[in-house]
């Protein structure tokens, strides 16, 4: 593909989230075009290709896949279509960018690394936390070693009153996949260990609740309920999580619970000779000096572009190049690995060790 040639893009997936894309890559038409479009809602697909100027609207995801004037695919559906088509697309010859979370659940997740392995195309999950200028500039701190040894962390996301879309795929365990754990929890765990240096858990322990859902109680405003559908997740999450170089990190998520909270995601990272504090878009060093404790405020850049435009550049830029993305498939495995071992570890009662194998 030379330097003057623009990626070609198909998107999956018309919704809220599809949207965000359609606006992100928007912005970067010098070196990228989104060719064709599709929509499980057809009529959806074709108001977005009105709006957006997109050539073409497909029948089908699989008809989209298969058009020869399409390099990548975003895929921005229900998590439980996330392995067969980004599956598809692959061995289709085309890069991926994909939703978090990246599989339904472990198995679909290795499905999903095996394709990439074998097809050495570019898949990448959207996690565009890792892109926001807080965790840019604590990570360029912490790579300078001012936070020294990071040996445990903490993190987390307590909505109080949250629930997405009662009764629809989001509070359906066969569609989602779970609920805040994999919904938001997704984010938490790949920002924290991103910010950890990529360590490798090797063991679960962890409690699953649905105190809210079944009772109709804590409704968000994101997504449109159907009062006639079902709610089979849970609401809220905690677990521990251990590394093999013996760090820790334990993850607390809800989507409604009775605590005084303020809705941000946080991490807070414990090292050796620092630590550091990001909650929503405040952060802060903390350190000790002369006897002292000493914080440093973090200072947003002015006229910042924003993480999901630096998200999107990376992609284009990873297919461009052949370059290996900062949220490869193992970081979608990882997560998804994670999730799946919280869960069993909840129904067990014990300790859940991971199993990497592909």
């Amino acid at each position: 593909m030379g330097s003057s040639d623009k990626i070609r893009i198909g998107l999956i997936g018309a919704g809220n989230i599809g949207n965000v894309h359609l606006q992100e890559f928007g912005k970067l038409d010098k070196e990228c075009e989104i060719v064709a479009i599709t929509d499980a809602y057809l009529p959806l697909a074709e108001q977005r290709a009105q709006q957006y100027g997109i050539g073409a609207v497909a029948p089908s995801p699989e008809a989209l896949i298969a058009r020869s004037d399409i390099d990548a695919v975003i895929i921005g559906v229900p998590n439980k279509y996330h392995a067969p088509l980004a599956v598809l697309a692959l061995e289709s010859g085309k890069h991926v960018l994909l939703e978090k979370p990246m599989g339904l659940d472990s198995a679909a997740a290795k499905d999903i690394v095996r394709a990439q392995k074998r097809t050495g195309k570019t898949l990448m999950v959207a996690h565009q936390m890792r892109w926001e200028w807080l965790p840019l500039q604590v990570k360029a701190q912490i790579e300078r070693g001012e936070l020294g040894n990071i040996y445990t962390a903490k993190t987390g996301w307590y909505r109080r009153k949250g629930i997405p879309g009662w009764g629809t795929w989001f509070t359906r365990h066969a569609e989602s996949g779970g609920g805040p754990l994999i919904d938001i929890g997704v984010h938490m765990l790949d920002l924290a260990f991103h910010l950890m240096g990529e360590p490798k858990p090797v063991s679960v322990y962890g409690s699953t609740y649905a105190e809210f859902g079944p009772r109709k109680k804590g409704i968000g405003s994101w997504g449109k309920p159907d009062w006639n559908g079902i709610y089979d997740v849970e609401d809220l999450a905690t677990a521990i999580i251990k590394m093999d170089n013996g760090a820790s990190l334990t993850l607390e998520v809800s989507w409604a619970v009775h605590m005084d909270t303020d809705s941000s995601p946080f991490v807070h990272l414990m090292g050796t000779e620092g630590g550091a504090f990001l909650r929503g878009n405040e952060g802060k060093f903390v350190t000790e000096r002369f006897d002292q404790t000493i914080d440093i405020p973090l200072v947003a850049p002015q006229d910042d572009e924003g993480g999901r435009i630096r998200l999107s550049r990376h992609f284009l830029e990873c297919v461009r190049e052949g370059k290996t993305p900062w949220t490869s498939a193992e970081t979608g495995l990882r997560s998804n690995l994670i999730i799946d071992a919280i869960y069993e570890s909840s129904r067990t009662g014990g300790e859940v060790k991971l199993d990497w194998s592909l």
